[in-house]
């Protein structure tokens, strides 16, 4: 099968969970046999553009000509079976769907709230956030959303009205990474019928599991990734008068990052790495003897709890979002009730004081990840969705059936 994988990638300097996503599957489905191109754009651009390109570049987060022209010539020239879109912003927008569709059947993955919300997390001022779900995206002008700018929060804001129209009649087939986000896209009235779960792949960890009694945080440090919860737990867990035995050793990023390293100065059992190679942080991972994923907002997958279970390290994270789908409570991880600091701070505890219990649940998180997020079992699930949108071509009418949330039924 000829696959056109469409996505704009986000900047080298911040590295993308995404962008790791797109590059690891466009890998698999090279090994698999299919020929893959790439359709991509950067966001690294933008520094290069001229001052009239920069000025002209909140219109093409809305519609760019250009982009949707340069698919149209690499539709022709590749002649792909599908073109595959993953991110569109902020140099391809839009009209790369409706570029695609009536050429070729367009397959789309969601990876995050996009269609739904400007931003695309669903989180504002730390909680969850609703308000432009299902209605003009208005507030997120208001709010400015958008790196706290109202006017850059415009041209997203009018991107998503122009991405909700489009999306609902260019792709064949839609990919979501959880049941939880398919959910949040109720409101969209996508065909049922042409909706697929599929989960992230991860590659099998190579490292040898050579636990310590040490919980690693892997991930961006920010509001929306839970920091700031985890130091509350950590600090929960060090108030007691026997200090426990373990170790925080943090590997990340972002803006929270010099407020991590000025709490983590004054605690001498947590240590920040900071931003880590791939390398190091299946390294690190390796060694952990849990990797605490305490998300707030509602993560659509939550790669690293992935991560962990491919290097043989049990996941910790809170009921919501997508994590009790990923994480069988107590069999292959653990989950504490969301928002409960007590209840975070119970497991760190508990990871503290039975460190057999929890490699036990690594041994199984490591049979998860072969079951379910490897490379051969998420490529089985894409290919058949592929084939699916390839006999069904968006032009086709459906029946109206129930959606196929685990992709096991597509194309047969």
């Amino acid at each position: 099968m000829r696959v056109l994988v469409v996505h704009n990638r986000y900047r080298s300097a911040s590295p993308s969970g995404e962008n790791r996503v797109v590059d690891q599957e466009s890998a698999a489905l090279t090994e698999a046999g299919c020929i893959v191109e790439r359709f991509e754009r950067r966001a690294d651009d933008i520094g290069e553009l001229s001052l009239a390109g920069r000025a002209a570049l909140p219109g093409r987060v809305v519609w760019n000509r250009e982009a949707a022209r340069a698919l149209r010539r690499a539709i022709e020239g590749f002649g792909p079976d599908v073109v595959h879109v993953h991110n569109l912003y902020p140099l391809l927008s839009p009209s790369v769907l409706a570029a695609g569709s009536g050429r070729v059947p367009v397959v789309v993955t969601f990876h995050n709230y996009r269609p739904l919300c400007p931003t695309g997390e669903l989180y504002r001022d730390g909680s969850v956030c609703t308000e432009c779900v299902g209605t003009a995206p208005t507030g997120a002008v208001r709010h400015g959303c958008y790196r706290g700018s109202r006017l850059q929060s415009l041209p997203l804001a009018a991107a998503t009205v122009v991405q909700r129209h489009l999306v609902r009649t260019a792709p064949a087939a839609y990919l979501f990474l959880s049941e939880a986000q398919r959910a949040w896209f109720a409101g969209l009235d996508l065909r049922p019928e042409r909706c697929f779960v599929k989960p992230n792949l991860v590659h099998p960890s190579t490292l040898p599991r050579l636990p310590e009694p040490l919980i690693a945080f892997v991930g961006r440090l920010d509001e929306s990734k839970g920091i700031r919860f985890l130091m509350d737990a950590w600090d929960r867990v060090c108030s007691g008068r026997e200090k426990p035995g373990l170790r925080l050793v943090v590997a990340g990023s972002g803006s929270l990052e010099p407020a991590v390293r000025a709490w983590a100065a004054g605690r001498p059992q947590v240590e920040v790495l900071g931003l880590l190679s791939r390398e190091g942080c299946a390294a690190l991972m390796a060694r952990a003897r849990a990797v605490v994923v305490p998300s707030v907002w509602p993560e659509p997958f939550g790669l690293v709890v992935a991560e962990a279970m491919a290097a043989g390290a049990p996941p910790i994270g809170p009921d919501h979002a997508a994590f009790p789908e990923l994480i069988q409570d107590g069999v292959d991880g653990a989950l504490y009730p969301s928002g409960d600091v007590e209840g975070l701070t119970r497991l760190l505890r508990r990871a503290d004081a039975e460190p057999n219990w929890f490699e036990k649940l690594g041994k199984e998180a490591k049979s998860t990840h072969a079951r379910r997020f490897s490379p051969a079992a998420v490529v089985d699930k894409l290919l058949a969705v592929y084939r699916f949108a390839v006999e069904h071509p968006s032009s086709v009418d459906l029946p109206t059936a129930e959606p196929c949330l685990n992709g096991s039924s597509a194309g047969g």
